[in-house]
């Protein structure tokens, strides 16, 4: 029996991750996620490397859009198997990719009428990557599965997803491929979450694997400690009041939105922050936060005893959950000080841009950035504080102070990398390292053979391994 896995995205950059998992006849893709990098971004366009209608099933780690964004894409173009993950994930996935094809298809429309003002095209055809009804034919082939419980796909090739820690209901997978004497462990980290944050259970950990596709995010740095990140957010918060300004929060509306509720709610309870207005204005994010609520089966002690005593810690007085545009709108008119979170997390796309146009350019209000910013995204820019922006067709001056506080991260940074991997007690045949810049995924690699002596390697986009 042959086995093999084919690296189709997140190789040697962050976003569009994907992997083929091919045992025997059997064709399984792990992810398919959209290209968020503006280097890599006509990747979304091109023809999948791997016919969509040859693939048996796709395992989705979790919801976010550079995991699962090119999904409606894949059905559309003849993928006729199942998709499966966890309940949480289906659940995300659903408003997620939804709220993906409704923005494409603004935005096109959006784009539309200003080339046609301004005379000119854009580097990507006028029409979006996949439209609402691909969406919903995309969501009823989701399958739910349950944690821990093996799950067949071929003669040769079982499944079983474990607790990744990093968003609500986002997995590990761990496959077992081949039969009998020459089968073999795969592991595919997803993304791996972080040790004792709020909200969510802590990463599983694995003694054996022959085979680890381990992510690289943060390879190369250290975060903030987590006992740090409430101590900024309130200083933050303070010198923007004090200025007068407003707090404009690029959010990811799955998790970043609901772990900065989480410490809100802390801050707020313990009168270090002054008890200002604060909008969630992503009707996105309004409906993971309900879905967080239906789903406690993935929190951890003290977010289950905060529920316990009554507290829900994604709301306190004083928050609105705008849903409308016009709500959105009426924020720009408010007097004083307010707190916005809004989407896109590395504003790409969504409400965000019409805030940062309201606030960039106002030497008292702040910008802060709680996430992840891609090398060619608007985030990314902004976060370098250049002079000046373009956001929604036009230059913007940044006067905006602007601020970063890397302790809300999702992702394990290099230490907790290393803790996840040194729980394997002998060394695996390979270490893939993916989703990473190029230069950090290659300086995490160096750092890991230093001290493992491990085979470590940083595949390229198509290369092909065998593992049987």
């Amino acid at each position: 029996m042959s086995g093999s896995i084919q690296f189709l995205g997140a190789a040697q950059n962050v976003t569009g991750s994907s992997y083929l998992l091919q045992v025997g006849g059997t064709r399984v893709l792990v992810d398919c996620g959209l290209y968020q990098e503006r280097d890599f971004r006509s990747r979304n366009w091109e023809p999948f490397p791997v016919e969509p209608s040859s693939v048996d099933a796709v395992l989705l780690t979790h919801a976010h859009g550079d995991h699962a964004g090119l999904l409606p894409k894949l059905v559309r173009e003849g993928f006729r198997g199942p998709i499966y993950g966890t309940a949480p994930t289906a659940d995300i996935a659903r408003i997620v990719l939804l709220d993906s094809a409704k923005i494409q298809e603004e935005d096109i429309a959006f784009k539309r009428k200003r080339h046609a003002k301004e005379n000119r095209a854009g580097p990507f055809p006028l029409e979006p990557l996949y439209t609402i009804e691909d969406a919903e034919r995309c969501i009823r082939r989701f399958k739910v599965i349950t944690e821990g419980e093996p799950l067949k796909l071929g003669d040769g090739l079982e499944a079983t997803f474990h607790t990744a820690g990093h968003i609500l209901g986002a997995s590990m997978i761990q496959a077992r491929v081949g039969r009998n004497g020459d089968a073999r462990t795969v592991l595919f980290s997803g993304d791996v979450g972080r040790w004792d944050v709020p909200i969510l259970k802590d990463p599983t950990l694995f003694e054996q694997a022959d085979y680890v596709i381990c992510e690289s995010t943060y390879g190369n740095r250290l975060h903030e400690t987590a006992d740090v990140v409430p101590d900024k957010l309130a200083r933050i918060i303070n010198e923007t009041r004090a200025a007068g300004g407003n707090l404009v929060i690029p959010a990811f509306a799955v998790e970043r939105t609901q772990e900065l509720l989480y410490r809100l709610s802390d801050l707020l309870a313990q009168n270090r922050v002054p008890h200002l207005t604060a909008f969630v204005d992503s009707p996105m994010a309004v409906r993971v936060t309900e879905v967080f609520q239906r789903h406690p089966e993935c929190f951890d002690d003290d977010m289950l005893a905060k529920l316990k005593a009554g507290r829900h810690p994604c709301d306190f007085p004083g928050l609105t959950m705008t849903r409308t545009s016009e709500e959105s709108k009426a924020i720009n008119h408010i007097r004083g000080t307010v707190i916005v979170m809004a989407g896109s997390g590395m504003c790409e796309g969504g409400r965000i841009k019409h805030h940062l146009v309201n606030n960039i350019s106002r030497p008292e209000s702040t910008i802060l950035f709680v996430g992840y910013q891609a090398v060619g995204t608007l985030g990314r820019a902004i976060l370098e504080k250049p002079a000046e922006v373009r956001i929604l067709g036009q230059t913007y001056p940044v006067r905006a102070r602007i601020a970063k506080i890397n302790g809300f991260s999702g992702h394990a940074d290099r230490d907790e990398l290393f803790r996840w991997l040194s729980a394997l007690k002998q060394a695996p045949r390979q270490l893939f390292l993916t989703h990473g810049e190029a230069s950090v995924a290659a300086e995490f690699a160096g750092w890991l053979r230093e001290r493992t002596k491990w085979n470590v390697s940083v595949p390229a986009y198509l290369d092909k391994v065998d593992i049987l």
